[in-house]
């Protein structure tokens, strides 16, 4: 499924977006990173979102010592959160396409090369997804793959266009900066939505509802977990906040979908709120969610055989 530039094409320009935050010992790794990447047409487009330790002043150093090597846009400013700061790193971008980065973790050489040549071949498609390595505050590889290994995905799911749906609704399995992006898509499906902390699963089901989303199964990228970002997600008042608005996403998104995939979000946003109740102890309501899930999981089911049924007759 790796479609690589071949030597007569075009090499269109990637604008490398890096929101930073408060990551003074991993950002010129990431910087790095893109720097010594092959492809030769890229730029970076880094933000310093508010930060509160010496990352502005790292990254200056760094700009300072390679800005000759490759364009580089820097811009250091207040707080404004991870989405307004993907649609200020867009709106500065040059690129025809956009691989989303993140000041923590860093590309892996080939990524972009393996990425911009699966979407000169899939004009149809509007972001790219690869996988991850998974590594530790200190870079030692924790997995090999952030898909399988730290999300339990099947990749399987992601060889069709029915299966990436099913995968973006029911288990999402994305981690780590592993998206290109064409810059275009931004204009169909809008930008990330602000006040969202979900924002990247909400802008992979407005992908997914217009069958936008490709995959390559290429390692792209290093996703480093470390004290900042894997201790939120075992707080339990940080989980349920994060729970109760993905349930508010999904709800919000059912209307883009059609059926089977409607029903499934439906019986997603079902097992969110089953979640929810069982880190709040209440257990009638986790089985009453539950019960609801189940229910509206084989409605989605039948409904899925009952469209490929009726292409099948028609074809």
């Amino acid at each position: 499924m790796t479609a690589d530039l071949d030597q007569g094409s075009r090499t269109p320009l990637v604008s490398v977006l890096i929101p930073a935050f408060n990551h003074e010992g991993f950002v010129e790794r990431c910087l790095d990173s893109v720097l010594e990447d092959p492809y030769p047409a890229k730029e970076i487009v880094i933000i310093d979102d508010g930060s509160t330790d010496h990352t502005a002043e790292r990254i200056a150093q760094w700009v300072a010592a390679h800005g000759s090597e490759i364009p580089v846009e820097f811009v250091r400013r207040e707080n404004r959160g991870i989405a307004a700061t993907l649609n200020e790193l867009a709106a500065r971008s040059h690129g025809e396409f956009l691989r989303i980065g993140a000041s923590d973790d860093y590309l892996l050489p080939g990524g972009l090369q393996a990425q911009v040549g699966y979407l000169l071949s899939h004009r149809n498609k509007g972001a790219v997804i690869g996988d991850s390595i998974v590594i530790d505050g200190e870079g030692n590889r924790l997995h090999d793959s952030g898909m399988c290994d730290l999300h339990g995905a099947d990749k399987r799911l992601y060889d069709s266009s029915d299966g990436i749906r099913r995968a973006v609704i029911g288990h999402w399995a994305i981690g780590g900066p592993v998206t290109l992006l064409r810059k275009s898509v931004l204009e169909t499906v809008a930008r990330w939505t602000e006040g969202l902390r979900i924002d990247d699963w909400d802008m992979f089901l407005r992908l997914a509802a217009r069958d936008a989303i490709g995959f390559i199964d290429v390692t792209v990228c290093a996703y480093r977990l470390h004290g900042a970002n894997f201790s939120k997600t075992r707080h339990t008042a940080t989980r349920i906040v994060n729970l109760t608005e993905s349930r508010e996403v999904a709800m919000s998104r059912v209307c883009l979908f059609d059926e089977p995939y409607r029903t499934l979000l439906r019986a997603q946003a079902q097992f969110i709120a089953a979640k929810i109740a069982f880190l709040q102890r209440r257990h009638t309501r986790v089985a009453l969610h539950l019960a609801t899930y189940a229910s509206l999981l084989l409605l989605s089911k039948l409904r899925l055989h009952r469209t490929a049924h009726v292409h099948a007759e028609g074809a």
